[in-house]
C-alpha cells in the first residue's frame, strides 16, 4: 500500500480534532497564556514498530503552523523503549490541545504495525504471507491497513469493490442452485466481473474441490485443522492460491504457515491489536 496522501491524513486529523476539541480546549485556554512556549518529545515506552508519525505531525500542525517538529524515527522502524519519535516546540497551547489526538493515532497504528511484525517474524522461512482483513475501525480502514504494511504485512482486498470473495453466507443464499452453490456463484461472478480475481470461502475438502472445478483463483480455507489444510494445499497445487483464515492468532500462525498455504489472513491485526505504549513528555 502506498503512503497515506496529504488529503487522507487531513481528513482523518480534522475529524478526530473536531471530536476531541469541539468548541475549544477549555482547560488549556483557561490556564495557559497564548504566548507560552514549550518543548515536548514523543517517546516509545516499550519496543515497538512505528506507524502513524505523519498523522501525528499533521495533528500538531493543524493546531499551529508555528510549531517546529522534527521526526527522530520513521514509520516502519523498530525502536527500543525510551527512543524518541517526534520532537515538538512552539506554542504551548497547541501542543497541549493536540497531545491526545496525536498520541491516539500513533499508539493505535504502532500497535497494529507491531503485532503485524511479530506475525511476519513468526512465519519467516515459510512461503506464507501475512494478510489483513476488513475487520477495521469504521472510518480508519486506510490508516490501519497502512499500518499493517509498516509492519511488513500485506493488504487483502480494501473493500467490497476490488475483489470477489464468495463467502459462506453467499453460498447459503444459493443453497438450491445446481450443480452446487459454489459452481453457480463462481460462474456468475466470472460473467459479471471478469476483471476481478475470484476467491471462494471453503469449509470442507468437498467445497475445495467444487471451487477448484469451478475455476476459482483463490481458496479461503476457513477454520480448517492442520491436516485439512495440508490436504487442501495439495488439491490446489498448480490450480489456485490458498489462504488460511479463521481465528488465526500469533501463537498458532507458524504451524498454519508450515502447511504450505500461500497466505494467512489475520483479523486480529486490526481488530485486536493492543495500543502501543507511547508518551508525550514536556521538557523544561
Amino acid at each position: 500500500m502506498e503512503a497515506l496522501s496529504d488529503e487522507e491524513v487531513r481528513q482523518a486529523v480534522r475529524l478526530a480534532l473536531a471530536e476531541d476539541v469541539g468548541s475549544g480546549d477549555v482547560t488549556t485556554l483557561a490556564t495557559v497564556p497564548p504566548n507560552a512556549a514549550a518543548k515536548a518529545v514523543m517517546i516509545a515506552r516499550e519496543p515497538l514498530v512505528v506507524a502513524g508519525l505523519p498523522v501525528a505531525e499533521a495533528v500538531f500542525r493543524e493546531l499551529s503552523p508555528a510549531l517546529q517538529i522534527t521526526r527522530t524515527a520513521g514509520d516502519g522502524d523498530h525502536v527500543k523503549a525510551g527512543q524518541s519519535l517526534l520532537q515538538i516546540s512552539g506554542p504551548a497551547q497547541a501542543i497541549l490541545t493536540a497531545e491526545r489526538v496525536a498520541l491516539n493515532f500513533v499508539q493505535r497504528l504502532s500497535g497494529i504495525a507491531t503485532l503485524t511484525r511479530q506475525s511476519v517474524d513468526a512465519v519467516r522461512g515459510t512461503r506464507a504471507q501475512v494478510l489483513d482483513t476488513r475487520k477495521t475501525t469504521p472510518g480508519l480502514r486506510r490508516p490501519e491497513k497502512y499500518a499493517v504494511t509498516c509492519g511488513g504485512g500485506h493488504n487483502h482486498r480494501f473493500g467490497l469493490f476490488d475483489q470477489v470473495l464468495i463467502k459462506d453466507n453467499h453460498l447459503a443464499a444459493l443453497r438450491d442452485e445446481s450443480p452446487n452453490p459454489v459452481a453457480a456463484a463462481v460462474k456468475r461472478a466470472r460473467e459479471k466481473f471478469p476483471q476481478h480475481k475470484i476467491e471462494v470461502e471453503t469449509d470442507t475438502l468437498e467445497q475445495v474441490e467444487q471451487a477448484l472445478a469451478a475455476g476459482a483463483d483463490i481458496l479461503l480455507l476457513d477454520n480448517m485443522n492442520l491436516v485439512q489444510l495440508r490436504v487442501a494445499v495439495q488439491q490446489a497445487k498448480g490450480r489456485a492460491k490458498t489462504e488460511a483464515s479463521g481465528g488465526v492468532k500469533l501463537a498458532g500462525i507458524r504451524p498454519i504457515a508450515e502447511s504450505g498455504v500461500d497466505t494467512s489472513s489475520v483479523g486480529a491485526l486490526t481488530h485486536s491489536a493492543r495500543a502501543a505504549d507511547i508518551a508525550l513528555i514536556f521538557e523544561f
